[in-house]
């Protein structure tokens, strides 16, 4: 079979998450870089091959005091670790839409694998003639597990930074 590549296409994707703040909302946060290289034999994403990076310096949640503060030592460590990094095992299909993609994640130096649901959105054919292909990949990790530990109790009980980091990626990827 033939090996097929595919592109992420930045202008119709993002790789975001949300994390509790004071316990009790949600701050949203996105990577602006990132690159990832995706192959599938023909157009069979059961056999995808999976691999993808972000700067940690690209980290955008709309309030530099926080960037620079999730970039910094008490978090990512962008300055010993300026990436964090995927490596995908398996992409196992479940249903039609529905797939389950296994891998490493790797970040501040700790690789732990991780299990994400992955909706594929289908196949089809944009205006000018290209393949495209839509992921919506949605997840949990507890950033705890990766050495992100910093925290501030709060007066009133609680702690400032949930440890559950929820992952929403949206891809749109181009065949190459």
């Amino acid at each position: 079979m033939a090996i097929t590549k595919w592109a992420i296409d930045p202008t119709h994707s993002e790789i975001g998450f949300k994390v509790k703040h004071m316990m009790f909302t949600n701050v949203s946060g996105k990577f602006d870089t990132y690159e990832g290289a995706i192959e599938t034999e023909e157009n069979d994403f059961s056999t995808a091959k999976i691999s993808f990076s972000a700067a940690i310096d690209s980290v955008d949640t709309r309030n530099t005091d926080r960037d620079n503060h999730l970039k910094s030592g008490d978090f990512f460590d962008a300055e010993n670790h300026p990436k964090l990094t995927f490596t995908g095992k398996s992409f196992a299909k479940v249903n039609e839409n529905k797939y389950n993609l296994t891998g490493d994640l790797t970040i501040k130096g700790v690789t732990k694998e991780i299990n994400l649901p992955v909706e594929f959105s289908g196949l089809m054919q944009d205006p000018w003639g290209n393949t495209k292909v839509g992921l919506n990949i949605e997840g949990k990790i507890n950033r705890k597990e990766w050495g992100l530990n910093w925290n501030a109790a709060l007066e009133t009980g609680g702690v400032l930074v949930g440890e559950e980091v929820k992952l929403i990626i949206d891809l749109q990827l181009a065949k190459a």
